[in-house]
């Protein structure tokens, strides 16, 4: 399990960021009953804060400019991408892309910024940071901006796009992406501590929270290769993510990619911060869950193909199949509370998988 658009097409990827950045607002995912129903703060204490009527207006929001700024960012950035398909054969369509793709992920954040600044003022509500689906919108845009600024001059002098040090980079600077935001848009508004997301320091403890997660990955493979033989009677499988390891030192950083850099990045996401914000919003299952259908989502949104069918049949089976780990992944995390054993699961998990496919195609 690897982050978006780790190994896959310039084309495919650019494609997902634009269906992903169109689908969600500053003011997505979080919101509850409760916050609607308080639009107008409460009459009974003049002092408490007046919450914005609607996500288009800048009346009772406490950082009104940030808000302004994000949105101003996010429409230039999704017109330049727009702009940028449509003048698929100009000269000027990569640099437009590059440049919607870049404004639009400082225009999510800018906005997840301000969203977290609304709902510290808010000590009613569950959770007082972003929206982890808001936050996934920004690093999925910079993460394409940044792998095509960093990949593209190292292509240029002779580095194989395809090969597992090229993946190998994009997933470096995925889980930079993903911790950074964390602790910028997370911890950096108080809204959750590194220890509330079970990270602590790697010690002892640490290292039996790695190793129970590690040999609860074998059970939980075991059910998704099952879940894969009947899925495969019906869809296309999807292609494998990580670029085959043509020898022992591409075998070798396939598996930092896999067992490292993967889980570290995306465990501290999608368990850390998603999973506990959804609990103390919804209780355990529904964070599982909401959890899950986010991290299966943020690895399909790459899958396409020449023919939509196929490419559909791919992108279904290869959510369904990441729906075992997923759920098993946040069980473990909440039962746990350790990040590290998530960490440990994650990592064995995809080793092993990595290891058999070395193994059944063999060195060349």
């Amino acid at each position: 399990m690897t982050g978006p658009g780790a190994g896959d097409a310039p084309e495919a990827v650019d494609d997902a960021a634009a269906a992903a950045a169109g689908a969600v607002t500053p003011d997505d995912a979080l919101e509850t009953p409760d916050d609607a129903a308080a639009g107008d703060g409460d009459v009974s204490n003049p002092s408490a804060p007046v919450r914005p009527h609607s996500p288009f207006s800048l009346e009772g929001r406490s950082v009104p400019a940030l808000y302004l700024i994000a949105w101003i960012l996010v429409l230039v950035g999704a017109g330049s991408l727009f702009v940028s398909f449509m003048a698929t054969v100009s000269a000027a369509a990569p640099w437009l892309f590059l440049f919607g793709a870049l404004v639009l992920g400082f225009g999510v954040v800018a906005g997840a910024g301000s969203q977290a600044v609304e709902r510290s003022k808010q000590p009613d509500l569950p959770f007082l940071g972003p929206s982890p689906a808001l936050v996934l919108v920004a690093v999925v845009a910079l993460t394409i901006s940044f792998v095509i600024v960093i990949l593209g001059p190292l292509s240029a002098l002779g580095l194989d796009a395809a090969s597992p040090f090229a993946t190998m980079l994009n997933l470096a600077i995925t889980a930079a992406l993903y911790i950074g935001l964390v602790r910028m848009l997370v911890v950096g508004t108080g809204a959750l501590t590194w220890a509330e997301m079970g990270v602590t320091r790697l010690g002892g403890t640490a290292v039996r929270e790695l190793s129970l997660g590690a040999l609860l990955a074998v059970p939980v493979l075991v059910v998704t290769l099952a879940l894969g033989l009947v899925l495969s009677q019906f869809l296309v499988p999807a292609p494998p993510v990580l670029p085959a390891a043509a020898d022992l030192g591409g075998l070798l950083v396939n598996l930092v990619s896999a067992a490292v850099l993967a889980p570290v990045g995306e465990e501290i996401f999608f368990r850390g911060f998603a999973t506990t914000a959804w609990f103390r919003a919804g209780g355990a299952g529904a964070a599982v869950v909401r959890g899950a259908i986010l991290f299966a989502l943020a690895h399909v949104l790459t899958l396409f193909d020449a023919s939509f069918g196929e490419g559909a049949q791919r992108a279904l089976y290869a959510f369904l199949m990441l729906m075992p780990p997923a759920i098993a992944l946040g069980w473990v995390f909440l039962k746990r509370r350790s990040i590290w054993a998530a960490i440990g699961l994650h990592a064995a998990f995809n080793a092993i998988q990595v290891l058999m496919l070395f193994l059944a195609v063999g060195p060349r």
